[in-house]
């Protein structure tokens, strides 16, 4: 419930802005960590629940109908007078690219891990993708007052797992064992301040700082030790090391300063206690966040392109600077029409403003090559707002470093930029996943399929991380997701708000087939109906060609026994009857067709009946010769943490697949490359999460057709005719 008693969160300046996204495993706590923040800062009145679909963050229909986050949402409030963006984003490995969209937002990520479940592969693989380019991190571990919690084995494990530059900054201090184990107050290491939670819970008044039990004092000291030291060797502060060198006091303010520039260089990540339930360790987290956080002044510029080959000069995060703004997400309100959010890189974004509106080239619906390249166009801005939750609470404007939703921009699509149409520029964009998991789209009803490819065209282009395709062998319209979850999102999507209802089914690879062998056919296409019938007459030597030739058509007639307009003719047959196959009914592809004989009828020979010739010539051949079916091979590109390698390459070897070679990659992973059936691996983006523990991820692209083995060609189902 939000406090309408609040005012609007907003900054003058952006030193007064932090924007810090939240990632980490589903379930780990993100989305109620975020309500119970809010809660603590006066921007909503009562706790909400995943459970229940209450909280601000999951909002969206689907997400309370999944209870779980699926969109990328972002919750503002104040502390003091600094304005923090929390930037919520789904935990579930599907939607890593509503992950990637909120740490190009951030400038910040803290990092949600469970005590109880720990730090999962796909994290660490985030926490590496942070560690590139350098983003501060913190790590924030939730539900310490479970009774199977252990709060000191969890920061040991994410030790493991992200690094030695990870140190609790808070510890709790518990008390009881198993059921009767609760935590009754939490000590800042750096602050030295100690905070009662024995009476506390979530709408219970602020605890007061209070003197350290000499029990948690004598247990933890040691921690602070390792602690004060590695933020003075991290923030390379010559005087107060060479204090406490000498064993000199040091002042805890002091300490928190050099935490602050410890953490913003990247190095350092602290770790705090939180049970979001009773509030433990939220307001500490809270006063934290200004803190370590760095502002978006202190954070590198995205790279920004001028167009006709001019540099855009050095930019700035400066509310005076030309404007630079990127589209992170976009959705669609049944009532306003869709809404994107917007964070403001350079310059300020006012209502009603006009824009230039930039794309990047990322497919988004069905017309396909047209919608490579948007060169861009001007618009007018819709209201600005500042969102939290459905509601969205108008602002008169958006300065630099600061986030806000816009309404009624119908071109905009994840990834775009606006600029200024006197001085257009586009932000380079984030590396947007691939989609690997198909699935075919058929409509459920006539009238759905009249709404269908409207429904998806305007699904794609609110994610990028979906793509639709029609393909032109098998004629199925295809989706391809990320992920299981992904695509039950995007279904329910289809379904519930825009109206079209769907089936699915498994996407069918385009087979082909050739000959094996050389052939001869004859076609014969002689009819006489009492008036002017049709004759045409060819033979012709059909040879098998490398993979990839296609047709070549030869002419080897002598005497004009088959006229020369009628070559063509036949040719246009062959290539038809290709196309339509000639033994399963698969495409052929790949031969050498000689017409080398041949007769003809003055009267009654015509374009089509040779045609027909042709069609029936190439029947005849198949008739007598030895086909072969032919399956597309991918080349796959495995990435995995080195101790799944041996589960991989058997797991690709089961796909009938062939390594080709493989090759170390940056922290302590290998990539694998393979070529591998693609009938094989329709479904390879969910086994390969299981058999890699969540770290692989893979690439693939068509390489090229090969025979079929028998055994597996004999288990496949007659095509339909004309499918």
């Amino acid at each position: 419930m939000v406090n309408r008693a609040v005012e609007v969160p907003r900054a003058d300046r952006p030193q007064n802005i932090r924007n810090i996204a939240l990632v980490g495993p589903s379930g780990a706590g993100k989305t109620s960590l975020v309500e119970a923040l809010l809660l603590a800062a006066g921007e909503i009145g009562r706790l909400g629940s995943v459970e229940e679909g209450t909280t601000v963050s999951d909002h969206d229909e689907v997400e309370i109908r999944q209870k779980r986050s699926v969109h990328l949402t972002v919750s503002p409030l104040m502390v003091g007078d600094v304005k923090v963006n929390l930037i919520d984003t789904p935990g579930y490995a599907d939607f890593i690219g509503a992950m990637r969209a909120g740490l190009r937002g951030a400038d910040a990520a803290l990092f949600v891990v469970s005590a109880l479940d720990g730090v999962d592969g796909r994290t660490r693989v985030l926490w590496e993708e942070c560690a590139a380019v350098g983003m501060p991190r913190a790590v924030a571990i939730t539900k310490i007052d479970h009774p199977r919690a252990d709060y000191d084995e969890m920061v040991a494990r994410c030790r493991e797992a992200f690094g030695p530059g990870v140190h609790p900054a808070y510890v709790p201090a518990v008390e009881g064992t198993g059921d009767d184990r609760h935590v009754v107050g939490v000590w800042g290491l750096v602050s030295e301040r100690y905070y009662d939670y024995s009476g506390e819970d979530a709408s219970g008044s602020p605890p007061s700082p209070r003197p350290v039990p000499a029990w948690l004092r004598e247990t933890v000291g040691p921690l602070r030790e390792t602690l004060v030291e590695e933020i003075i060797t991290e923030s390379e502060d010559e005087d107060l090391m060479e204090r406490y060198m000498e064993g000199g006091e040091l002042d805890p303010d002091l300490l928190v300063a050099d935490l602050k520039s410890a953490v913003a260089a990247g190095g350092f990540h602290p770790v705090l206690a939180i049970d979001s339930t009773r509030g433990v360790g939220v307001r500490e987290l809270l006063r934290e966040l200004p803190l370590s956080c760095p502002d978006p002044t202190r954070r590198p510029f995205p790279s920004v392109e001028s167009f006709g080959g001019r540099t855009p000069g050095e930019m700035s995060c400066d509310p005076d600077g030309p404007l630079v703004a990127e589209v992170l997400s976009t959705t669609t309100d049944p009532y306003v029409g869709r809404v994107s959010l917007v964070r403001v890189f350079s310059g300020t974004l006012y209502p009603d403003a006009q824009v230039h509106l930039h794309g990047h080239g990322v497919p988004c619906g069905l017309r396909g090559a047209e919608d490579l390249d948007r060169t861009g166009n001007d618009e007018r801005l819709g209201a600005l707002s500042v969102p939290l939750g459905r509601e969205g609470r108008p602002v008169g404007r958006v300065i630099a470093g600061d986030m806000c939703t816009v309404a009624k921009l119908p071109d905009a699509r994840t990834g775009d930029t606006l600029s200024d149409p006197d001085r257009p520029l586009r932000v380079r964009p984030w590396r947007f996943p691939q989609p690997l998991l198909p699935v075919s789209l058929t409509a459920a009803s006539s009238g759905d399929e009249d709404r269908l490819s409207q429904a998806v065209s305007r699904l794609v282009a609110e994610d990028p991380s979906l793509r639709v395709e029609v393909n032109a062998e098998t004629r199925q319209m295809v989706l391809w997701s990320l992920g299981e979850a992904h695509l039950d999102a995007a279904l329910d999507r289809l379904e519930h708000r825009h109206g079209v209802r769907v089936r699915t089914g498994e996407m069918r690879v385009p087979l082909r087939e050739t000959f094996a062998v050389p052939a001869q056919g004859m076609g014969r296409n002689v009819k006489q109906s009492g008036g002017h019938g049709e004759f045409g007459v060819c033979r012709i030597r059909v040879e098998p060609l490398e993979s990839g030739s296609g047709l070549e058509f030869v002419n080897e007639i002598v005497g004009g026994v088959v006229p020369r307009q009628f070559v063509p003719s036949v040719e246009k047959g062959v290539r038809a009857q290709m196309a339509d196959g000639v033994d399963s009914g698969y495409p052929l592809v790949d031969i050498r067709v000689t017409l080398y004989d041949g007769k003809a009828h003055s009267v009654d020979s015509s374009d089509m009946a040779f045609q027909k010739a042709g069609r029936l010539a190439l029947r005849d051949a198949a008739a007598t010769g030895r086909l072969s079916m032919l399956e597309p091979v991918d080349e796959v590109s495995v990435e995995v943490d080195e101790a799944y390698l041996g589960a991989v390459m058997n797991d690709l070897s089961a796909r009938r697949g062939r390594v080709v070679g493989t090759e170390t990659a940056d922290g302590g992973r290998v990539v694998v490359r393979a070529e591998v059936p693609q009938m094989e691996i329709i479904r390879y983006a969910v086994q390969l999460r299981s058999v890699s523990h969540g770290t692989g991820v893979f690439t693939r692209a068509y390489l090229r057709h090969e025979p079929l083995p028998p055994q597996v060609a004999a288990r496949l189902p007659a095509p339909t005719r004309g499918e």
